[in-house]
């Protein structure tokens, strides 16, 4: 099998020397045989075709994704577990690490291991994954630890993105015709754009902190009695934060990936892919508009621009872009972007907590090194009624301490106006 890169995984590809890793990890408490993992991860690669496969970048312009007969397992490294911070050091270390050996597969696992628990990560490209793909993987290896017996159903991968599209869509003339000027206006547009980085690439980072239950309870609850979201709250507060930091620099803008799979009913929930689509997000700046009424208003907003997301049109017309995605990489690696953030919320993580013979003690949100001229994430995840928080960036973008008085100043923000809410 031979298939091209779509845009939205030839964007997060990048090129064949730079890394995009996403790094999932897991603390577990109990026993792991090596034996049973092995086949586990055995089992998941036979199911997920993209484990099976390797990346083309031979041909100009355009890597494919090409299935390797002689794959081989997916690579096991064993290291000491000394530590509650060793997961997230060497989830930096693996951020630099390229899927470059021969006959290497797309995924690797570190295995963190002391006598009572361990910290398993997943480590994979950006673009055959998005946060869907990592909780499965996760999952599923789990299950498989708990219960060897348990069998996989292999899938077929797509050929085209034609293949994802349902049966009511048409490419008629005038979409065709829409793409071909759109395709041709973003020529014109990169033309233009700088591509040249301002300032040399300084050092990636990533905060990592947690809420407790009660804090998590009082998120939820809150939000629920304000009429809005944690999502949008979680928007508000670090949006204001980003001004009360950044001052006029702060674009008071928040791009939110949206999980695909709820447009695409060919993309199964626990299919491998990478692709999501963005919506973006402003804060109301006027100054007598109070913290909860901004999520209200965002909560609407989000609520209209996912509904009127047209992601099977979405997906055909990006492939009218590779003569021109090069320039796009090259923009991303140049500009400061109009956003302050972009954020990741995963919700409540659907992987279970006890097993026969080991439990899951922690879940750590994903953590990613982008090597965009903006790279700034945050990531949002739910295990045990507890909220997780990944923020990663780049030293030369945001400073490690900008970003730390951000993560305080919305935490703060939150805190302060829920007290205030529960007093009301």
């Amino acid at each position: 099998m031979k298939r091209k890169l779509i845009i939205g995984e030839r964007i997060m590809y990048v090129d064949a020397l730079t890394p995009v890793n996403c790094i999932f990890a897991v603390k577990i408490k109990g026993v792991i045989n090596p034996d049973v993992l092995r086949a586990a991860l055995n089992k998941i690669q036979q199911k997920h075709p993209l484990l099976r496969m390797q990346i083309d970048d031979a041909q100009k312009n355009c890597p494919y994704f090409i299935l390797d007969e002689n794959i081989k397992e997916i690579p096991l490294r064993i290291t000491s577990r000394d530590g509650e911070d060793d997961w997230l050091n060497e989830s930096k270390t693996e951020w630099n690490k390229l899927f470059d050996g021969e006959n290497e597969p797309l995924a690797r696992i570190v295995w963190l291991k002391s006598e009572e628990s361990s910290d398993f990560l997943w480590v994979l490209p950006h673009c055959i994954c998005d946060g869907a793909t990592i909780v499965t993987l996760m999952q599923e290896m789990l299950y498989l630890l708990d219960q060897p017996e348990l069998k996989l159903t292999p899938y077929a991968s797509f050929d085209s993105v034609k293949e994802l599209l349902g049966p009511a869509f048409s490419a008629s003339q005038s979409k065709i015709f829409k793409a071909r000027m759109f395709s041709l206006l973003g020529k014109a547009f990169f033309y233009f754009k700088p591509t040249r980085r301002k300032v040399a690439a300084g050092n990636n980072y990533a905060l990592h902190w947690s809420l407790d239950e009660q804090q998590t309870a009082e998120l939820v609850s809150l939000s629920k009695v304000a009429e809005t979201t944690v999502h949008a709250t979680l928007c508000i507060a670090f949006m204001k934060a980003f001004q009360l930091v950044k001052g006029t620099k702060a674009h008071g803008k928040v791009i939110c990936p949206v999980d695909i799979r709820q447009f695409i009913p060919e993309i199964k929930q626990d299919m491998m892919f990478a692709f999501a689509p963005i919506v973006e997000l402003t804060i109301e700046k006027k100054a007598e508009t109070d913290f909860w009424t901004m999520a209200r208003m965002l909560k609407a907003d989000l609520n209209t621009k996912v509904k009127a997301l047209k992601v099977d049109e979405m997906l055909w017309m990006s492939e009218y872009f590779h003569p021109v995605v090069n320039k796009m990489v090259s923009f991303l690696k140049a500009t400061d972007g109009t956003h302050d953030v972009t954020l990741s919320n995963m919700g409540r993580l659907r992987i279970s907590e006890n097993y026969q013979s080991f439990e899951v003690v922690n879940i750590h949100s994903p953590t990613v090194a982008f090597p965009w001229r903006n790279p700034n994430t945050l990531v949002v995840s739910t295990f045990k009624n507890k909220m997780d928080f990944t923020f990663m960036s780049n030293d030369t973008f945001l400073t490690e301490d900008e970003a730390l008085r951000i993560k305080a100043d919305a935490m703060n923000l939150i805190f302060e106006d829920l007290k205030q809410l529960s007093v009301a």
